[in-house]
């Protein structure tokens, strides 16, 4: 899951410019997704979860007993998109319940990038997903990921990167 996590939070650190929606509103009369998604920040958060993923491909290729799932180019591009793909529906989704940037939205704040990832390198790679995200793995990784995500948010926040600690 690593190439999902990284995603996040480089667009974060390394986001900012012109938002994906251009500005544009919903016939709501609510923004797309807002200020906080942008261009540079999908495509460096997305290229950072490549890069970690690259460096996982790498590790596999030395001598270590096989005690991670092995990645393939594929699934390190997709885990990486998707996770932002699902930061950017669960916005949308956000912008539609009326909720502004930077409110909490309790289990889909935490959970978008694991769906967003594991849908779709489950649509790209289905073997790959149905071999390595076994019940226990998936259990981990429910559990581990509001937990990375809470610190990777209070982090970003304490660095100044966040306005808001959630």
């Amino acid at each position: 899951m690593l190439p999902a996590y990284v995603p996040n939070s480089a667009a974060v650190i390394l986001g900012g410019g012109t938002p994906i929606d251009g500005g544009r509103v919903h016939e709501d009369g609510r923004r797309l997704l807002g200020n906080g998604k942008t261009f540079r920040g999908l495509v460096l958060g997305i290229l950072a979860g490549v890069l970690v993923g690259c460096v996982q491909l790498w590790v596999q290729t030395m001598d270590f007993p096989d005690v991670l799932p092995r990645q393939t180019f594929l699934t390190v591009v997709t885990l990486s998109a998707g996770a932002l793909a699902g930061d950017l529906v669960k916005s949308y989704f956000k912008r539609r319940r009326g909720m502004d940037q930077g409110r909490p939205w309790p289990i889909a704040d935490q959970y978008d990038l694991v769906a967003g990832a594991l849908l779709l390198t489950f649509i790209a790679a289905p073997s790959w997903v149905l071999t390595y995200v076994t019940l226990p793995v998936l259990f981990w990784i429910l559990v581990l990921t509001p937990l990375l995500h809470r610190a990777a948010n209070m982090l970003g926040h304490s660095m100044g990167l966040k306005d808001v600690p959630w």
